[in-house]
């Protein structure tokens, strides 16, 4: 059976993906969060990236004696021990930390867990025992000036089978949560998953949708409110015209929306690490988090 034809694990775990950036603190809370609200078990991971070669590997013997070469190639490679040393310790203190601060939040049962590799290779291994991915919005090397989204948000986005938890800077409480609709095939998914959960459960739901209320999207807006409201939710629902990703973002400020849930839609074959072009827009703009489906 192949990834995408994968269950999500009604007994799964969260799991925060952490860094030293200044989305730390912010996936813990709502990593915390979404452990209370689904009952489910709180793993924080810490990923250490493996070292791309050092000078200790260059060959100086055309410019140094053979004796300095040696002596310098094993200062370098105590250089390099030192280094991965104080990595893994700086990745076990953020660990320890972010446990606490969890379990202060209310998080089940919090533990912290440290690999050896990349983040998305690692997340790809565990996913089958998650339930939800929580990961900043960027990561601690990323030039946020820019706006540039951190790569291992994209890779983890195009290469896990999981919900995935795109986390603000900051953490406030979710009391509405906003569904961005189109009528799609993905669309459609995102509300059933939203009404088979219960991470929203009683809380404010709202329905956004950029075009004409008429044809196609009238009926998958009728349905997506039937859905919804068989699941037990009362929805808003806001159709305006224009491009999907202004009026997704004006309603958000609108309506004081505090999560928005969409789509992680196909990948491009132009933009290698591109998830979506109204996708990748609204996490580069939007200040609140998002809960990609898929």
């Amino acid at each position: 059976m192949s990834k995408s034809a994968y269950k999500i694990p009604a007994d799964g775990k969260v799991m925060a993906c952490l860094d030293n950036s200044i989305y730390a603190d912010s996936v813990v809370d709502y990593a915390a969060w979404a452990s209370g609200r689904l009952d489910s078990q709180l793993i924080c991971l810490h990923v250490l990236d493996r070292e791309t070669a050092y000078a200790s590997r260059a060959d100086y013997s055309g410019s140094i004696g053979i004796d300095s070469q040696s002596e310098l190639l094993e200062e370098l490679v105590e250089l390099d021990a030192q280094r991965s040393r104080l990595a893994m310790n700086q990745g076990r203190a953020l660990l320890e930390r972010a446990t606490r601060r969890a379990a202060g939040a209310g998080a089940v049962r919090p533990e912290g867990l440290q690999r050896h590799g990349t983040l998305v290779e690692t997340a790809a291994e565990l996913e089958d025992d998650v339930r939800l991915f929580v990961i900043g919005k960027r990561g601690e090397s990323v030039d946020f000036n820019r706006g540039h989204l951190g790569a291992n948000l994209e890779r983890t986005v195009r290469g896990v089978h999981r919900p995935l938890l795109v986390t603000s800077r900051k953490f406030r409480p979710v009391e509405r949560f906003a569904i961005a609709f189109d009528g799609s095939d993905t669309t459609r998914k995102c509300v059933e998953m939203v009404c088979q959960s219960p991470l929203l459960k009683d809380i404010d739901c709202h329905l956004i949708a950029a075009g004409s209320e008429d044809g196609k999207l009238r009926g998958g807006l009728d349905w997506a409110r039937l859905a919804l409201e068989s699941a037990g939710f009362a929805p808003n629902t806001v159709v305006q015209s224009g491009d999907a990703e202004r009026v997704i973002l004006d309603q958000i400020g609108q309506l004081d929306i505090d999560l928005l849930v969409m789509g992680a839609y196909g990948h491009s074959r132009i933009r290698h690490l591109i998830v979506g072009s109204t996708t990748t827009a609204i996490l580069r703009s939007c200040a609140i988090p998002v809960l990609l489906l898929r």
